[in-house]
């Protein structure tokens, strides 16, 4: 028993102060007494919420006159659609059905605010049985 000592402690891990408790002002101050360097650094925009900042090509885009938007379905095609429907006798919520798709679609595209879609167009063309010829709505072409 000669290879223990009894009067020596080791001290495997002592706690240090938290991180929040290293960065508190009253542990800095603390550090700076001490006499210890206290390394501080101010991190830009922290605590704010500025992900992004301006830059030069922000004037341009101001400057930016085209307006850019989706082509609507026209109004005439809206009203082939509406008078399609009545023919057959059915309602905006019946063709909707018919077709698997919500009312609003069809009441959209019958005033025109819809975005043309080819698949919904299609269907809609089947079901009213648009007589063959041209096509319900043909996008503009870019010239």
């Amino acid at each position: 028993m000669a290879e223990s000592d009894w009067d020596t402690v080791t001290v495997l891990r002592k706690k240090g102060p938290s991180a929040a408790q290293a960065k508190s002002k009253q542990a800095i101050l603390a550090a700076q007494r001490r006499g210890e360097d206290v390394e501080t650094s101010k991190k830009w925009a922290a605590g704010q919420n500025k992900q992004h900042f301006i830059t030069k090509n922000t004037a341009k885009l101001d400057r930016e006159t085209e307006e850019l938007h989706h082509d609507r379905v026209p109004l005439e095609v809206g009203k082939v659609i509406q008078q399609g429907r009545q023919s057959k006798g059915m309602t905006q919520k019946d063709l909707a059905t018919k077709i698997n798709e919500k009312p609003q679609v069809i009441a959209d595209y019958e005033s025109g605010r819809a975005i043309p879609n080819n698949q919904v167009m299609g269907k809609i063309e089947r079901a009213i049985a648009v007589p063959w010829g041209p096509p319900l709505y043909a996008p503009p072409q870019n010239q």
